[in-house]
């Protein structure tokens, strides 16, 4: 059994639900030990009550009452189960890489996140791109399976919440680029269609087809030594 422990929340880790940061400081705890602590009046956050789902600010002090010890050891850091080769791929996959971001060309057929019978992924590879930082670096945006390109990820909590906002609000700018046989006439277009489940997907993939707008504009480079296209 641990004693009363004062905890500060960090620079990064502010604007954070304290049930989520509790967690992370002590894997052990269970989300109904959290909330029963709470309603006790036994976690205090800068000595008032506080409940599960309360917001964290930088600077704020974390009263944590006494806590039993683990019953078990803490498991196995991910790290390991990721196999060598698929560090050195997700590794030699990095094109930039500061104290902030990292860029990845990533792969096609690779997904983002995990999900059903997918356990290969780069949310998981990202424990191989720790480097230097104590955490492993934050998905801040998503890339299709079978779609190719550059995915950043986050270095820390605030970076990933600047970046996650600036996608979701669309401050951030992304481009497309597509390889086409020939060149476009005209040169200059848009092309304005619906998506819909390419075909071979499961019945109920099908059935759910996708029927949300899609709005491209291109600028084709025009040839050395040719007339302007016209448009018919």
């Amino acid at each position: 059994m641990s004693g009363v422990q004062t905890l500060t929340v960090g620079a990064d880790d502010g604007d954070q639900r304290l049930d989520r940061w509790l967690r992370r400081q002590f894997p052990q705890l269970q989300q109904g030990r959290i909330e029963k602590m709470c309603r006790k009046g036994e976690l205090r956050v800068d000595g008032g009550r506080v409940k599960a789902n309360t917001r964290l600010e930088a600077g704020q002090q974390v009263r944590v009452p006494p806590l039993p010890s683990p019953d078990k050891p803490a498991p196995a850091s991910a790290r390991s189960a990721i196999s060598d080769a698929d560090a050195r791929m997700i590794r030699n996959a990095v094109i930039y890489r500061d104290d902030h971001i990292i860029a990845l060309n990533k792969p096609p057929g690779l997904p983002v996140q995990g999900g059903s019978k997918q356990t290969r992924h780069v949310d998981g590879l990202a424990e191989a791109l720790r480097f230097d930082a104590e955490e492993k670096p934050r998905l801040v945006h998503r890339l299709d399976k079978d779609t190719s390109g550059v995915l950043v990820l986050a270095r820390s909590r605030s970076v990933a919440k600047a970046l996650t906002a600036g996608f979701r609000h669309r401050d951030t700018r992304k481009i497309y680029w597509a390889a086409v046989a020939g060149a476009p006439v005209p040169r200059m277009g848009t092309i304005r269609f619906g998506l819909v489940k390419a075909p071979g997907m499961a019945r109920r993939a099908r059935a759910k087809r996708c029927f949300a707008s899609i709005l491209a504009m291109w600028t084709a480079p025009k040839a050395p030594n040719t007339p302007p296209a016209t448009t018919p």
